[in-house]
């Protein structure tokens, strides 16, 4: 089964992928910003966004990369630049290591996989998230207009969630409370953590915020893990979403690693 898929823009392709839970949505406040130098291709991971779940499909972060590459190749780029978020951002770090002849360009946002001891069970919080977004989904709408709802749903994630679009917010809750891929993807990184090497002709930048509460620097950004050329930034007043925080400086550290100058 195809997996969803949009694109917008001219240029270079450059491939955009969702965290755990999530869509493609999710980049929707730096597309069209990034769409004005790059083909900006966004993929819906299997189970996630419109993509249809298929258990016969492996949920690893190893083989979710093979299966983006397959994607990118049957929409027909053979190399391009990469992106992506959380599970995202561990998916291209693994795309870089299988087959860095493809990759012209990574920038991980909040890369998952960066932990000094890999998760041995789903995190209880995981579940409780999970299940709120499937019990409120049908009122999101409604609920996510009033600031308690948006503290309850989205304080830990962004320092600045009075100031996030309403739309932004209610996606990311429709998304999670649609996703038949969450758990099969949570359960396929168990005991795992990102391994792999990078070629040094790959540029790379990982950005973190400095309050990621989901990933927070003590025990999920382990710098070893990660090639000794790549860039490191710790980006100010930002959570676990970069894009929505920061969107004008992942933009320009994008085209910057890409080597485009703006």
């Amino acid at each position: 089964m195809a997996l969803h898929s949009t694109q917008i823009g001219s240029g270079e392709p450059l491939l955009l992928v969702h965290g755990l839970g999530s869509s493609s949505r999710a980049f929707n406040l730096i597309a069209p910003e990034l769409a004005k130098q790059f083909t900006v291709v966004a993929i819906d991971l299997p189970g996630h966004g419109k993509s249809p779940h298929d258990s016969q499909q492996a949920m690893d972060p190893v083989a979710l990369a093979q299966r983006l590459f397959d994607e990118m190749s049957s929409l027909g780029f053979d190399s391009f630049h990469l992106s992506g978020n959380s599970l995202g951002g561990w998916i291209v770090l693994e795309m870089a290591a299988l087959h860095p002849d493809r990759v012209q360009s990574l920038v991980a946002l909040a890369p998952a996989g960066l932990w000094l001891t890999p998760y041995p069970s789903r995190v209880p919080g995981a579940a409780v998230s999970r299940a709120m977004a499937v019990s409120l989904k049908s009122v999101a709408p409604s609920l996510l207009k009033y600031d308690w709802a948006k503290k309850i749903g989205f304080g830990l994630v962004s320092p600045k969630w009075r100031e996030l679009p309403l739309e932004v917010l209610i996606n990311a809750t429709l998304d999670m409370g649609t996703s038949e891929g969450y758990f099969p993807a949570w359960d396929a990184f168990l005991g795992a953590r990102f391994e792999g090497e990078i070629s040094s002709t790959v540029p790379t930048t990982i950005i973190f915020g400095d309050n990621d509460n989901t990933l927070p620097a003590r025990t999920s950004q382990e710098r070893s893990l990660v090639p000794a050329h790549a860039k490191w930034l710790v980006l100010s007043n930002c959570g676990h979403a970069p894009m929505w925080d920061q969107p004008e400086a992942v933009v320009a550290e994008i085209y910057s690693t890409a080597g485009i100058l703006k």
